[in-house]
């Protein structure tokens, strides 16, 4: 039991750490006005000043703002588009504060000042990170076992040349053996619409899991000899043309070469009894955020639709859609309500097992499943939630004398949610959870803190009669 709470402190601890990427950004109300004026007097914005951009080119965050020189707004219209150009360059993530405001009037003439207070961007972070699918099974299942533990070090250079650009480069050993390296511009044309992402990682494995048997995965390792060596490489454009949406269009390809112990265990890994494969494949996501705090929203809607298509000839042919969509009202002025919806779907149906992951991966899981995998080729779920903010208050740190001192804010929630959900598999085997509905619920407490950093502990019931205490991090889907 200590040699857990040992790796719970260490996990949390790591986790927080890395996310220590900034301060927490000070949201506040921006002022409007230095004067008082009637709330349908008009005024044509004059001049739009940026102040505190050390690194920041002004195109960026003028790229943000909802409004531009010459525009005419009455005053109550102005108020919203400040306070819409406020959330907008906060969650971009490169500030720590930012206030818009209205300056120097002359006649119905305003200037607009932005002023910002940049992040620090550069950040070298250290890896320590279970590689099973949730901090839960971890430590449940796999006894928190030290040796399903990736470490490593990454480094993280965000804004690198002051175009929102970001750099990740990355050497993992323990459980994996990796190198990953991705590099993604927003903005590589003068009218900041195109961008381009590029990234490639290269690994190994000596345990792979092979199958999914009693709706759980089943594992085979070689202490000896690796049994999994893959890479996956991607070039990616994106288009944003206004401030909400935005469509990306991918390549990529894909090596995946296992040693022929997996394909003896599990035939149907790949086609054919084949232990090797590449493929290449096609993909466009679009995206609408339009949300009024990214790590933790309470007001607003976002949609993901993704198209992919992998492969091009028999060894592998697969067209895949899946739809993302998550909505937030404010019920009161600190009680919200989440509508969470996930569907998707993969042709043709008959796939090898490499393809028929679905359920509990990454964001795609029902609570109170977490012990859980759903593998199939067609389904989705709906997730509600209603929280309550109950606590809120700052931990102030100590600063050098005649310095600004930086505070930590913390939001604390309660909640309570419920779920259901389904996945079709034509050949479920000896798994149980597949071809039914599915049903769970519970509550838990959600602690915000720094800017990136949501870390939500929940108490969950499912319908095999079984209930447990687990602990996520961020998603807003």
């Amino acid at each position: 039991m200590r040699e857990k709470k040992y790796h719970i402190a260490l996990i949390i601890a790591l986790f927080c750490f890395q996310q220590l990427k900034a301060q927490p950004p000070i949201i506040e109300k921006s002022p409007v006005a230095d004067t008082i004026a009637p709330p349908n007097t008009s005024f044509i914005i004059g001049n739009i000043i940026i102040t505190g951009n050390r690194k920041t080119k002004d195109k960026v965050i003028l790229r943000e703002l909802p409004f531009r020189i010459g525009e005419q707004y009455e005053l109550k219209e102005l108020v919203e588009k400040f306070e819409i150009a406020r959330r907008q360059l906060v969650n971009i993530s490169l500030f720590n504060r930012v206030i818009v405001a209205a300056r120097n009037f002359d006649g119905n003439k305003v200037d607009i000042t932005v002023e910002v207070k940049e992040r620090w961007y550069l950040f070298p972070v250290p890896i320590f990170e279970p590689v099973d699918r949730n901090l839960n099974q971890w430590l449940v299942e796999q006894k928190g076992s030290l040796s399903r533990v990736n470490y490593g070090g990454k480094l993280f250079y965000s804004n690198a040349t002051g175009w929102n650009d970001k750099l990740r480069a990355g050497f993992i050993a323990g459980y994996t053996k990796q190198f990953s390296f991705n590099y993604m511009r927003p903005y590589i044309d003068k009218k900041l619409k195109w961008g381009v992402n590029v990234g490639l990682s290269i690994g190994k494995n000596k345990e792979v899991t092979y199958n999914t048997i009693n709706d759980k995965q089943v594992f085979v390792k070689d202490e000896n000899n690796f049994l999994r060596r893959y890479v996956n490489t991607n070039l990616e454009l994106s288009y944003r043309k206004a401030i909400k949406t935005r469509h990306r269009f991918g390549i990529s390809y894909t090596i995946e070469d296992l040693k022929d112990t997996v394909i003896k265990l599990n035939p149907s890994y790949f086609k054919f009894n084949q232990n090797k494969l590449q493929y290449a494949g096609l993909y466009y996501i679009m995206t609408y955020y339009d949300l009024d705090y990214m790590p933790y929203p309470t007001k607003g809607l976002a949609a993901e639709i993704q198209v992919t298509k992998n492969g091009f000839n028999k060894n592998l042919d697969m067209w895949g859609l899946s739809v993302k969509s998550s909505r937030y009202w404010q019920l009161s002025s600190k009680t919200y309500f989440n509508l969470n919806l996930y569907g998707a779907i993969k042709l043709p149906f008959k796939q090898p097992y490499y393809n028929k992951r679905f359920l509990g991966y990454g964001d795609a899981y029902l609570q109170g499943y977490e012990y859980y995998v759903a593998d199939g080729v067609a389904g989705g779920f709906v997730k509600t939630s209603l929280a309550r903010q109950f606590l809120k208050f700052d931990v102030r740190l100590p600063s050098k004398k005649g310095g600004e001192s930086y505070r930590i804010p913390f939001r604390i929630f309660a909640k309570t949610y419920g779920n259901a959900g389904y996945v079709h598999d034509p050949e479920p085997g000896k798994n149980r959870l597949s071809n039914k509905m599915l049903y769970s619920g519970g509550f838990g407490i959600d602690v915000v803190t720094f800017y990136d950093i949501t870390l939500k502990l929940e108490y969950s019931f499912n319908q095999l009669g079984q209930n447990g205490l687990f602990l996520h991090s961020n998603s807003i889907f």
